[in-house]
């Protein structure tokens, strides 16, 4: 297995060890790791631009990549499944075309028109080339290595970057006119190894613990008491996956409910059921939830 190093690395390693699959290595700057697990016999921690290449050509039977680096370098790779997570949250990527905030230029399109030949700066030329001869523009394309927000205006007229939420590009002066990729991070396989009945299983399973854990991110348990005569109110304010758990308290004295809900609505339904009737509420965090 390979995991991505760089921006996604943190992020990556925190979901591996909360998923009960914790990378251990023997420095924060050693590309080689391990994971105790039986089905994983060896990890690596490299650029996450190599991931698909070395994936597709068989160094790898499975990676953490993103789907710009996939499309980026053309890789034949089998997709999992999206993992919902990127550097700083659960929001995916995108893959923009920048100019200064001083441009006329407000779309695509309007770049057709661009004397002299436009002048772009990217880590991803591929996918920059293909956009701008599908809306007929012609440009000079150069690969940037890093800070490429800076390369504007003297080296470049325009840039095409990844954004989670465009503050930095904002902040540089620049801003978006075209979004060329959405990208999600995923969990990519070497074709021939995902056709294996026992590797593609494998991956199955652990797949099966990332997107558990990530669901589990999102929502809580919350335990509560109830009393019969307020039971009806109290369970039409609950929401639930599917319904609340509701058993009887020993004594017949009433009820306890529980429930898996959003984590983002618990600051407003715990007082609202504490206005209904229920008491001793208890939320609770979640490790995995698997369907």
């Amino acid at each position: 297995m390979v995991l991505p190093k760089g921006s996604l690395e943190k992020a990556t390693l925190e979901l591996f060890a909360a998923a009960d699959l914790s990378v251990r290595r023997s420095s924060d700057v050693d590309y080689r790791a391990s994971i105790e697990d039986p089905r994983i016999k060896e990890v690596r921690i490299l650029r996450p631009q190599e991931i698909p290449v070395y994936v597709a050509d068989g160094l790898f039977d499975l990676g953490i990549t993103g789907r710009d680096w996939v499309e980026e370098r053309g890789s034949d790779v089998v997709s999992l499944g999206e993992l919902n997570y990127s550097k700083a949250s659960s929001n995916p990527i995108r893959v923009v075309l920048a100019v200064p905030e001083s441009s006329p230029y407000t779309k695509l399109s309007d770049l057709v028109s661009h004397e002299p030949t436009l002048r772009v700066s990217t880590e991803y030329p591929r996918l920059t080339e293909s956009a701008l001869r599908a809306a007929g523009i012609e440009a000079e394309i150069s690969l940037s290595y890093g800070a490429t927000e800076a390369k504007i205006p003297d080296i470049a007229d325009c840039v095409v970057e990844i954004t989670e939420t465009g503050r930095a590009l904002k902040a540089a002066g620049l801003k978006i006119i075209a979004t060329i990729l959405t990208s999600k991070t995923e969990l990519i396989a070497n074709p021939a190894s995902a056709a294996d009945p026992i590797k593609g299983h494998a991956m199955g399973q652990i797949l099966t613990l990332l997107n558990g854990t990530l669901e589990a991110r999102e929502k809580v348990m919350i335990k509560l008491n109830v009393s019969l005569d307020r039971l009806d109110s109290v369970v039409e304010a609950l929401p639930a996956m599917r319904a609340p758990t509701i058993s009887k308290l020993s004594g017949g004295d009433g009820f306890a409910l529980e429930a898996v809900v959003e984590k983002g609505t618990v600051n407003t339904l715990i007082p609202e059921l504490k206005d209904r009737g229920a008491t001793d509420i208890i939320e609770l965090a979640l490790s995995k939830i698997v369907h």
